[in-house]
């Protein structure tokens, strides 16, 4: 039998820019990285829930888009990790760019006392999102996605800190569970960049389940999607 990491699949051979440190095809034929697929659950089923609220409680349409674009990080992502084709990777990196502008506007007009829009800032989120799209897709290097995409995290970040010490101190718990589940998850992503090679030594010597628990890149979506989703309730 083929090495885990060089089994062949549904989909053939991958032709994104990025593969992760699970090996693909080795728990479904059908299924290229099957526990980075899976994850992706904790980005559609919440979120989902999450819209559905939002829609019966009559909150604002910013709520109800954000909710709507982190269940399309989370399809996307699925799509990507399922099938590691290139455009399947366009579906999850895009989306996360867009998701990340929806959730800078939400944060920005969340001390307005009316029911309107920011046109200018608006604006300005569209033509981010405009500019890093036609570049990345001329480009395709994933350094310039990653970069333009923490930019934007650094933003919310940033922004979600004064909200909790400054003008709502009484949402300081909410606010930082959802910064350090994020940022817990951001660390094992780099864990599972960095040491892939004797993650997959360590997978082999351990029973398959067992072994799942090791899928660091998993554990990134299951963490972010869950910090996202606090992120939005905050």
């Amino acid at each position: 039998m083929a090495p885990a990491a060089d089994r062949e699949g549904y989909w053939g051979p991958p032709t994104s820019t990025l593969e992760w440190c699970e090996e693909n095809y080795a728990v479904s034929y059908h299924i290229a990285e099957f526990w980075n697929t899976v994850s992706n659950l904790i980005f559609i089923l919440p979120p989902i829930y999450g819209a559905i609220q939002t829609y019966k409680d009559g909150l604002e349409k910013r709520y109800l888009a954000a909710y709507l674009c982190l269940t399309a990080v989370g399809l996307g992502s699925w799509c990507f990790h399922m099938t590691l084709k290139y455009e399947m990777q366009l579906l999850d990196e895009l989306p996360m760019i867009y998701s990340c502008c929806v959730f800078v506007y939400c944060l920005y007009e969340c001390f307005k006392y009316k029911n309107t829009v920011n046109y200018p800032l608006l604006f300005l989120l569209i033509t981010y999102s405009f500019v890093v799209s036609i570049v990345y897709l001329n480009l395709k290097e994933p350094v310039f996605h990653q970069i333009m995409y923490g930019t934007l995290v650094s933003i919310i970040v940033l922004r979600s800190v004064y909200i909790v010490l400054w003008v709502y101190p009484w949402l300081r718990g909410l606010g930082y569970t959802s910064l350090t589940v994020f940022l817990m998850g951001f660390f094992l992503w780099n864990v599972d960049n960095i040491f892939c090679d004797k993650l997959r030594a360590l997978r082999e010597k351990m029973p398959p389940v067992v072994g799942a628990v090791t899928q660091f890149h998993a554990w990134w979506h299951i963490l972010t999607g869950l910090g996202s989703y606090l992120h939005i309730l905050l």
